[in-house]
């Protein structure tokens, strides 16, 4: 293995279809899982902690040499790291059986594992500065075991999933906020266009400061006016933010547009979170919830997941037909998601529609980007 991103983003997209392929007849009834974890319960833990966590290690592992100039994490370690998070996803799936505790101790491993090799290489290339994202993993890491506890002494994770939620949604406030300005000012550069994005400035810093307290408040007490209120403020914050991206003049070039799709569901997010804690009897609390990992974490992993992957194994950095058709698939799943909010009579057919739609968006990943990452012959991703 020689590079991070292609054993975790061709993991963490195969997971996540046979997850959510799994996770309907397992919600409905027709099949049975031996896991501790609630049907719901699994269900988030597997899209946050496993496949959420599998795109961060690849992310990381592929930037981390970018900014330290060192030779990446190759070969044993990262098949071993590897091996660590695909541990996780298989004693999760059997926790009913090996018990609860067993089952945090393998989970929790691998993040744990993951910051510490990303700590050692941050801190050996002397680049402190990028240690905050690092402090997120650890962030990720302490949620993940949270989770274990909290499902078992109480019987659900509802805390745990937010907190683990929001830990994600802030990376992509934080990383997208700066790649996705910064990509679209290299295209428009190279189009000759005069008037560019600006780099990420101290105003930014303030709306990620108040995006922070914001998902503070939501993760404690999500029904509550403070909440409501300060996530309103975010949602405006990184509206403004996205707005001056000018996204609109990307439309011809969906490997940009797409970075800005999925920022949109992350300031949507904010926006639908806190109307629902201010106004529940409008906006139900689930159109919320799901806004963030269907609609922006569900997009945005796919953008950074296709570009990455086109970028460094070689390939020309255009949206081929296949590429559009995992973004459009992945928005049909968000729009549907969101819709079961607000017709609970016809939640089976929009989870359904809902569910076909992720899974061929990341099966669909898998099979266009599948032989790239594996290092076959190279090939385009059509």
């Amino acid at each position: 293995m020689s590079s991070g991103f292609r054993p975790f983003f061709l993991g963490a997209a195969t997971w996540a279809a046979i997850g959510v392929a799994l996770w309907l007849p397992f919600y409905t009834g027709e099949i049975a899982i031996s896991t501790a974890f609630t049907p719901v319960d699994w269900h988030a833990h597997e899209m946050i902690y496993g496949y959420g966590s599998a795109v961060v290690a690849g992310f990381l592992l592929t930037a981390i040499p970018n900014w330290t100039g060192r030779l990446p994490v190759a070969g044993w370690p990262l098949a071993g790291l590897a091996a660590l998070w695909a541990a996780g996803r298989a004693a999760v799936f059997v926790s009913a059986i090996i018990g609860w505790e067993a089952t945090a101790v393998i989970d929790v491993a691998f993040l744990a594992v993951f910051a510490a090799v990303a700590v050692r290489e941050v801190v050996v290339g002397r680049n402190a500065r990028n240690l905050k994202v690092i402090v997120l993993v650890l962030w990720l890491a302490g949620a993940n075991a949270a989770f274990h506890i909290e499902a078992a002494t109480a019987g659900a994770a509802a805390v745990s999933t937010r907190a683990g939620l929001a830990v994600i949604v802030f990376m992509i406030l934080l990383i997208g906020g700066r790649v996705v300005p910064s990509f679209t000012r290299n295209w428009l550069a190279k189009r000759g266009e005069e008037t560019l994005p600006p780099p990420f400035g101290r105003v930014d810093g303030v709306v990620m400061a108040l995006s922070a307290v914001a998902l503070g408040l939501w993760v404690v007490d999500p029904e509550r006016g403070p909440a409501g209120a300060a996530l309103l403020l975010a949602a405006g914050g990184n509206a403004w933010r996205l707005s001056r991206w000018r996204g609109w003049s990307t439309r011809s070039e969906r490997l940009v547009l797409v970075l800005h799709t999925g920022f949109v569901f992350a300031a949507l997010g904010f926006l639908f979170t806190g109307a629902s804690a201010l106004w529940p009897e409008l906006v139900p609390s689930s159109a919320g919830i799901h806004v963030w990992p269907v609609g922006a974490i569900g997009t945005m992993t796919l953008a950074i997941m296709t570009r990455a992957s086109l970028g460094h194994t070689g390939q020309t950095l255009a949206a081929s037909v296949a590429t559009r058709f995992l973004y459009s698939t992945v928005a049909v799943s968000a729009f549907a998601r969101v819709a079961m909010a607000f017709l609970p009579g016809a939640t089976l057919p929009l989870m359904s529609i809902a569910a076909v739609a992720w899974i061929a968006a990341f099966g669909g990943f898998v099979g266009a980007y599948g032989p790239m990452l594996l290092e076959w012959p190279r090939r385009s991703a059509s």
